[in-house]
C-alpha cells in the first residue's frame, strides 16, 4: 500500500496510518513462547482467585488488551520513548519519537512527537492536547505541512451523548498513543495471548486479526472472502495492507511495549508464506508516575502556518469505543 493510500484510511490504526502514516517500526524481538494460561491468575500457583471456568483464548486476549488500555489511561503520568520502522512499497522508513501524558479524566493532557526518515524525505508528526484544544501537525515529505485543531469541549459533549464516561479521558478519541491503540482495537479482534520472554521482558504476546466488517469496509472487493471460514488469506490483501496485529504487553504493569503489523510484502499476486512484520513500534524507557513539565502540553503554532479547524467535520463522526 502506498503512503497516499495509507493516508486515505482515516481510522486505520495511526500506528499503521501516519505511516503505516508513515509508520511505526523497530525490529521485532525474539520471543520464547509458552503455553497460554487459562487465566491471568494461572501464571503462578498463587496471587489471585482461580477462574470459575477455563477462559477461552480470545476472551483472555481481549481482556489483556483492554487491561493495557486501562493501564495507559489511569497512569498518573507517562513518559515513553519509541523507535519505529515501516516498509512502504520498496522503501523502509525509520524514526523515533516520544509520548508524554499527564493527569486523568478531563484533566488528562498528552503530547506525541514522531520524526521518520526515508532516503531524502522526512515525515514529522506532532499531536498535543492541552485539555481545551487538540492540535495535530503533519509534514509529510515534500507536501506542504498541515496543522489541524479540534475543540475538546465539543468532542467531550458528543461522547457524553452515548452515556456516562466516568473518569475515562478523551485521549482515546483524539490522538496520541492511546488513540492509536484504541483504534487498533476497534479494527481488530484479538484471538490469542501467549506468555513469553521477549528480550528479557516477561510479557503477554497478544495476536489479532481484522474484524470482517472492518476489513470489508476498507476493501469492499474482499467482502466475500472476509465472510468465509478462516477469513482472508494474507496473500490476498494488497501490498502494504496488514493482515494481523501483534501487541507485546508487559506482565508487570500491563503497559504495551511493542506493536507489530504483519503481512506478506511485495508485488501481487503473491505466493502463500508466513506473514512478517511490515510496521513495528517499539516502546522503551517507560516511566510511570514521574513529574512531567506542564509546558510540554502547550502548543504555539507558527504564525505563518495556517490552521484548519476540523471540529465540525470530526465531532459528528465520534462515537463510543467498543467495551
Amino acid at each position: 500500500m502506498t503512503a497516499r493510500r495509507l493516508a486515505s484510511l482515516p481510522r486505520l490504526p495511526r500506528a499503521a496510518a501516519a505511516a503505516v502514516a508513515l509508520a511505526m517500526l523497530a525490529g521485532p524481538g525474539r520471543a520464547t513462547g509458552q503455553p497460554v494460561a487459562t487465566s491471568v491468575y494461572a501464571r503462578s500457583g498463587t496471587g489471585g482467585p482461580p477462574a470459575a471456568e477455563p477462559e477461552a483464548p480470545a476472551q483472555q486476549a481481549e481482556r489483556i488488551i483492554a487491561g493495557a488500555l486501562a493501564a495507559l489511561d489511569r497512569a498518573p503520568s507517562l513518559h515513553v520513548e519509541f523507535r519505529h520502522k515501516a516498509r512502504i512499497d520498496s522503501r523502509v522508513v525509520v524514526g523515533k519519537g516520544r509520548y508524554l501524558q499527564s493527569g486523568n479524566g478531563e484533566e488528562q493532557r498528552y503530547r506525541f512527537e514522531s520524526l521518520l526518515r526515508a532516503e531524502t524525505e522526512s515525515f514529522e508528526t506532532t499531536e498535543v492536547c492541552d485539555g481545551v484544544t487538540a492540535w495535530s501537525y503533519r509534514r509529510m515529505g515534500v507536501d506542504p505541512p498541515r496543522l489541524e485543531r479540534l475543540d475538546v469541549r465539543r468532542a467531550r459533549e458528543r461522547i457524553a451523548e452515548f452515556g456516562p464516561t466516568g473518569n475515562a479521558s478523551m485521549s482515546r478519541h483524539l490522538g496520541g498513543l492511546q488513540h492509536a491503540l484504541w483504534t487498533a482495537r476497534q479494527w481488530f479482534r484479538f484471538q490469542t495471548a501467549t506468555a513469553a520472554d521477549v528480550d528479557g521482558l516477561q510479557a503477554w504476546v497478544v495476536e489479532g486479526r481484522w474484524h470482517p466488517d472492518s476489513l470489508a469496509a476498507i476493501e469492499p472487493k474482499l467482502e466475500q472472502a472476509c465472510r468465509r471460514t478462516g477469513g482472508v488469506l494474507p496473500e490476498e490483501l494488497p501490498d502494504g495492507m496488514p493482515w494481523s496485529i501483534r501487541v507485546t504487553v508487559a506482565r508487570t504493569d500491563l503497559l504495551p511495549r511493542r506493536v507489530e503489523y504483519l503481512a506478506i510484502p511485495g508485488p501481487r499476486p503473491a505466493a502463500a508464506r508466513p506473514p512478517e512484520p511490515i510496521a513495528v513500534l517499539d516502546l522503551f524507557d517507560v516511566r510511570v508516575g514521574q513529574p512531567v513539565d506542564a509546558s510540554a502540553f502547550l502548543y504555539r503554532p507558527a504564525p505563518e502556518l495556517g490552521q484548519h479547524d476540523i471540529t465540525d467535520a470530526t465531532v459528528p463522526r465520534l462515537g463510543p469505543m467498543r467495551p
